[in-house]
């Protein structure tokens, strides 16, 4: 017990870590998480927004020390994790609403007066699927249900007018 009360008193052996390659190891593991979330950004685009920026470390620029290249390098995966789980709630909720627009295509009596976005199925554009009665009221009294499907936004169709 004296002997580790003894040691423990001594100065502490430097290994003499070089804090280059410590470095230079956290700015390689950044480069690669900011590469994953700049892909992760890229695929969640026009679906949804991933926040990609990072909170700045202090106000003025200056170099980080270790301390501050982990603090970045935890955010960064922190963020990664965040944008994966964001995908897989969006995934869920497209394939949930392309089951359904399956459902509304195959039987549209049942799903009455259903709306569903290109948005809502992950496909670009505007545009969507409506179950509707065919002919109007009298369709309404007949029981005849249609889908319409809308071709695209209505401001292109006015915009391409306009322009003639």
């Amino acid at each position: 017990m004296l002997d580790l009360i003894a040691r423990d008193d001594q100065p502490a052996l430097r290994a003499g870590v070089d804090e280059r390659l410590a470095r230079a190891e956290l700015r390689r593991q950044i480069g690669r998480l900011e590469q994953e979330l700049g892909g992760l950004v890229s695929e969640a685009f026009g679906r949804i927004e991933i926040e990609h920026r990072l909170r700045p470390v202090a106000a003025e620029p200056h170099v980080l020390d270790l301390g501050g290249l982990e603090r970045v390098r935890d955010e960064l995966a922190e963020r990664i994790g965040q944008a994966r789980q964001e995908l897989r709630e969006r995934a869920l909720v497209e394939t949930r609403n392309r089951e359904l627009l399956r459902e509304v295509l195959t039987n549209p009596a049942e799903h009455k007066w259903v709306k569903i976005s290109r948005h809502d199925v992950g496909e670009p554009g505007c545009g969507g699927w409506h179950s509707r009665p065919q002919m109007g009221p009298i369709g309404l009294l007949m029981g005849w249900w249609r889908v319409k499907v809308s071709s695209g936004c209505p401001l292109a169709g006015r915009l391409a007018a306009v322009e003639r």
